[in-house]
């Protein structure tokens, strides 16, 4: 990743109104910085979530509470609990979808 023409910024995310995007189920709320070529969002995901899209853009994602699940479109499934990442990178052959069962609050950088 590179990050170009970002200055030095402090970010209070609580005070960002958060902004609603529906999945194929379940509800996911987005409070965003973006600056630059970066987007840094924390998303809180409704019980139930599921992606309404497979998502081939790359991020890195940290699991701040809760539990998130992220599929692979060879099959492959992961289990990410609190403290728990993935990173990947920008690839249409291989995107990915997500889904939370019990809810989660995650931190996106992309």
């Amino acid at each position: 990743m590179k990050i170009a023409d970002v200055p030095f910024t402090v970010t209070d995310f609580q005070s960002i109104a958060p902004v609603e995007h529906e999945g194929e189920t379940g509800t996911s709320f987005w409070r965003v910085f973006e600056s630059g070529n970066v987007r840094a969002r924390v998303v809180d995901y409704s019980a139930g979530y599921r992606s309404d899209h497979w998502c081939p853009r790359g991020h890195v994602f940290y699991v701040l509470e809760g539990e998130f699940g992220v599929v692979l479109k060879d099959g492959r499934n992961f289990h990410l609990g609190p403290g728990m990442s993935f990173a990947a990178g920008d690839d249409e052959a291989n995107p990915h979808l997500g889904y939370s069962e019990k809810g989660a609050r995650v931190f996106i950088v992309d």
